[in-house]
């Protein structure tokens, strides 16, 4: 993939250049780039996507359908055979397609003939806002979707696919709504103050278990960086566990073997993957409780 470039860079290089840095931001499509070329200069990156997107959305119906055709299937046999482009493969390996089970395997399979039976082009989806579990559970639910509807949501999973691929290109990009964060502190309220020192866990759930992050809190009781950024949050479950039962033995406040409280888990979900998910712990050895914060 190309190296990041600024909005500037790319205002002023020529077309051909312009075509070779974004040409596969859309996928298989370098001609949505050379499209769109000659608009320029573009006031930001988001008037840039939006020209992008307007032309794709305003191709005759026939042409934007050979489009949708050009996406490789979720778990399919493109990615089988390792010939996707190079940001589908990353994509993909965020959910961990390649290392589906057979019976696993053999369900995506199942839903990729019908969809492409159904509406005649592949499911698309912005994997990156999505756990495994939910995008199955979303392919699931899509299948009984109809062809005009499934069309423009397919159009609509571009957008935000796109819309990322962007924003990895260009240094500065400045896009809105295309990360979310979550974050937590913890409150030692039998002393009154931030608790620092308490081991914090974050486990993806839903499905097969799967460690995320595993931090200690700082003298502010927060962790030194968010427990996940820098992207959309997968829609999902998971759990947070804090290590309570060590954090009160270590500052004295409890000689309970074992201690009342020890290791507790808050289960919480993940919807709205462009959102900041704040949930604190105030806690004492013998309570705790939790809420979503700001």
């Amino acid at each position: 993939m190309p190296t990041p470039v600024t909005l500037d860079a790319l205002n002023t290089c020529s077309e051909a250049e312009f075509v070779e840095l974004l040409g596969s931001v859309f996928e298989d499509a370098p001609w949505v780039a050379r499209a769109v070329a000659g608009l320029r200069p573009f006031a930001d990156a988001d008037a840039l996507h939006a020209a992008m997107m307007a032309h794709v959305r305003g191709l005759p119906r026939s042409q934007c359908l050979d489009f949708l055709t050009l996406h490789p299937e979720l778990a399919g046999l493109a990615a089988r055979m390792g010939v996707m482009g190079a940001e589908s493969t990353l994509e993909q390996g965020s959910l961990a397609l390649a290392a589906l089970s057979v019976d696993e395997a053999a369900r995506w399979e199942e839903l990729n003939q019908a969809y492409r039976h159904k509406f005649e082009f592949p499911f698309i989806l912005c994997v990156r806002r999505h756990t495994r579990a939910s995008a199955l559970r979303i392919f699931a639910k899509r299948l009984a979707n109809d062809r005009d509807t499934e069309f423009a949501t397919a159009l609509d999973e571009i957008g935000r696919i796109t819309r990322l691929r962007l924003a990895g290109r260009i240094d500065g990009h400045g896009l809105a709504n295309i990360a979310g964060r979550l974050t937590t502190h913890v409150l030692d309220t039998a002393s009154g103050r931030p608790a620092e020192g308490v081991r914090v866990q974050l486990f993806e759930t839903g499905g097969a278990e799967r460690l995320l992050a595993d931090r200690n809190t700082d003298r502010k009781g927060r962790t030194e960086q968010p427990l996940l950024d820098g992207g959309p949050l997968p829609t999902g479950q998971y759990e947070l566990r804090f290590h309570l039962g060590d954090y009160f033995r270590a500052q004295g406040l409890s000689a309970e073997e074992p201690p009342f409280l020890d290791v507790v888990g808050i289960a919480f979900g993940i919807a709205e993957p462009e959102a900041h998910y704040h949930i604190p712990l105030t806690a004492t050895p013998w309570a705790y409780s939790t809420y979503r914060g700001s």
